[in-house]
């Protein structure tokens, strides 16, 4: 008979024996979440339909005519490109996609509807008994292949072939037909179901349309509150929110009222959670309207509104705040600043993701279990500590107890967030 061996739970083995586990060292908590990520629904020519797309900055200058329907440098993507300033990586979602008709000619059918399908063309030329088959864009050649018939013709990024044609020489064959589908602010809703499963920071609506505004103002306080779910959204001239969730901007743009949400979306995605937006330069392409006076522009901060002001020849953000104006015991005037918003914001998404891959269902809820739950946070917070987004973090302020149940932990916290410098008083003695 062969001694005893393998691995243990309990010391209570009879055979004599080797009982050896091997058990992963603890590692440290390093969750610690990137910001850059914004969301926003558009009407779009081009673009998968009733789904959300996931472009990043580098996907954007690279494949836009693909993903879009234009190049990189098109008018048609200027808020686009506004955004990108400062995001690294949006979820979009095509408004119009639903019931948009798609272009055809006798060769193939646009991949997808809409009225960009109309640039699409198909060229064929004879080459040593078979066809030289190519998609243009515009006049832009976006695929070609050589086949003797078209069921040989591979779908492209622009069309999908019908491969029961008879291919004959033709010179730019048109696609026609191709038509957007119409808008409703059931689309929206439609949407915003779908983003409920999506992690990001900052979500935007580029719309003057005041029941659309508080739809989104009210999915964004659902989400916050209810479901936990911390990010931003920027809405045109929605001061009316009164919520830390909720970024109003108030400059109008001249070539589209409320454009200016496309930038300030992707610089509240994209600010580091130990940075302020605070004077930070407009770098975009739009016209903005930013003449305010000194009155006026006190009067904007006290209103809760994001706005840009002109200093010199640059447009700058002249405070980086939300909506929030009636303050409380729990929530003072700290919660105003956008800067508080991130770090808070940073804290509640790291906490739950450590918690929801590390303890849930896996770690017991002994002291030992508390007290790894106990160390990991404090990592954290020494992480966002030495990035300088918080400042004299006492650990004695952070406790990790037993709750009312035995799966449950209760954890109190302090912490302090550090804000950018705005304002200096200065006295200047001369002797």
């Amino acid at each position: 008979m062969a001694y005893g061996g393998g691995t243990f739970t309990v010391q209570n083995k009879v055979l004599p024996g080797t009982y050896i586990n091997f058990v992963s060292g603890r590692y440290s908590a390093d969750i610690f979440g990137d910001r850059g990520t914004a969301a926003i629904a558009l009407e779009l020519d081009w673009g998968e339909e009733n789904k959300i797309m996931t472009v990043t900055s580098g996907d954007f200058q690279t494949n836009s005519q693909a993903v879009f329907g234009y190049d990189y440098t098109s008018e048609k993507l200027k808020g686009l490109r506004d955004i990108f300033l400062n995001a690294k990586t949006l979820y979009v979602y095509r408004l119009n996609g639903n019931g948009a008709k798609k272009a055809e000619n006798t060769f193939a059918t646009a991949k997808f509807g809409g009225t960009r399908g109309n640039a699409l063309k198909i060229s064929i030329a004879e080459n040593d008994g078979g066809f030289d088959v190519t998609t243009y864009l515009e006049d832009m050649a976006v695929d070609k292949q050589t086949v003797t018939e078209a069921s040989e013709l591979e779908d492209n990024e622009f069309v999908v072939f019908k491969k029961e044609a008879e291919l004959s020489e033709t010179a730019m064959t048109p696609l026609e037909g191709g038509e957007n589908g119409s808008v409703s602010n059931a689309v929206h809703s439609a949407f915003l179901g779908l983003l409920e499963s999506y992690t990001f920071n900052a979500l935007g609506l580029v719309s003057t349309d005041e029941q659309l505004k508080s739809l989104y103002a009210a999915y964004t306080r659902r989400l916050r509150d209810e479901v936990g779910l911390k990010f931003q959204t920027v809405l045109y001239d929605y001061a009316a929110a009164d919520y830390e969730g909720i970024i109003s901007v108030k400059n109008k743009c001249t070539d589209d009222e409320p454009a200016l949400v496309y930038w300030v979306t992707g610089a509240a995605a994209g600010c580091e959670v130990n940075k302020s937006n605070l004077a930070k330069i407009y770098n975009g392409e739009f016209e903005v309207e930013a003449d305010f006076t000194n009155a006026q522009a006190e009067e904007l901060i006290r209103d809760g509104q994001f706005a840009l002001h002109r200093v010199n020849e640059d447009l700058r953000v002249l405070a980086d705040i939300n909506t929030l104006v009636t303050t409380s015991d729990t929530k003072g005037d700290d919660f105003k600043q956008n800067q508080t918003i991130r770090v808070c914001d940073q804290i509640a998404m790291d906490i739950a993701a450590i918690f929801n891959t590390r303890y849930l269902g896996t770690v017991p809820n002994d002291k030992a279990g508390r007290a790894s739950l106990w160390n990991d946070i404090a990592k954290h917070h020494r992480q966002l500590e030495s990035l300088r987004a918080i400042e004299d973090f006492d650990t004695e302020m952070l406790s990790v107890e037993q709750g009312s149940t035995k799966s449950s932990v209760v954890v109190n916290d302090a912490v302090m967030p550090v804000n950018a410098m705005a304002v200096l008083y200065m006295t200047v003695t001369v002797n």
